[in-house]
């Protein structure tokens, strides 16, 4: 019998090495990366729609929130503090998910930047010991982004914006539709909760939003489109 249609053995220490030749053979190596490219390509896809999603979802709540709340001028106006809450949730959920993407478009880059960029202008490999780091990475994936950073970078894509304008929109409200002789303190009242312990509470929690979406850290996460032209080591 052939060698080539001999039965597999799992058992055999060759046939468990067998993924090693590749690594000395220039032609399946290369093939082996193009295969990879494709895998992690998908995953970065597939998580990148999932992070999508919930930014859709926080965009049409604001703005079905905002036609409501000012319809009328019986609306309550929590109910825009309440958008805020969510907004906080969703703003949650896109944290984590943003975290395990970028595992994957962390791959995805490495192999762009030491595989094909260096194809297309062989100047030389960004990494030398790029092999190195996507083997570690392969046998132990790890979340590379804090979660300050990933809080900070979705505030500033997204959700700073909508938090400020259902923020200024209940200010705003407060202000149009104010009902009571001490002006908005007093219409800010919820049930036993007095209006000036609620607008304390909302400026705390606005000043906290700033400081993360101006949150002046070194940059982790590889692979988002920049202003600047130079780059930062991968770790």
């Amino acid at each position: 019998m052939p060698d080539g249609s001999r039965d597999f053995d799992p058992e055999s220490p060759d046939e468990r090495e067998i993924a090693g030749e590749a690594a000395r053979d220039r032609d399946e190596f290369l093939s082996l990366m193009g295969h990879s490219y494709r895998g992690e390509l998908g995953r970065t896809t597939s998580w990148r729609t999932r992070i999508d999603r919930t930014t859709n979802w926080a965009v049409v709540l604001t703005a079905t929130l905002l036609t409501w709340a000012f319809s009328g001028s019986e609306r309550p106006h929590y109910i825009l503090l309440l958008g805020v809450v969510m907004m906080t949730v969703f703003l949650g959920i896109e944290v984590r998910r943003y975290r395990v993407y970028d595992i994957w478009r962390s791959r995805v880059r490495i192999l762009e930047e030491n595989v094909f960029a260096n194809a297309l202008d062989p100047e030389g490999v960004e990494q030398s010991n790029w092999r190195e780091l996507l083997s570690h990475d392969l046998r132990n994936p790890t979340i590379k982004v804090s979660v300050v950073e990933a809080t900070s970078r979705r505030l500033r894509r997204v959700y700073f914006a909508l938090i400020s304008v259902l923020i200024g929109s209940w200010l705003v409200r407060l202000t149009v539709f104010a009902t009571t002789p001490t002006g908005l303190v007093g219409t800010a009242t919820v049930g036993e909760v007095p209006g000036v312990v609620l607008i304390a509470g909302v400026g705390v929690y606005y000043a906290t939003v700033v400081v993360l979406t101006l949150w002046p850290n070194r940059r982790q996460a590889k692979g988002e489109l920049q202003t600047r032209t130079d780059s930062e080591e991968w770790k």
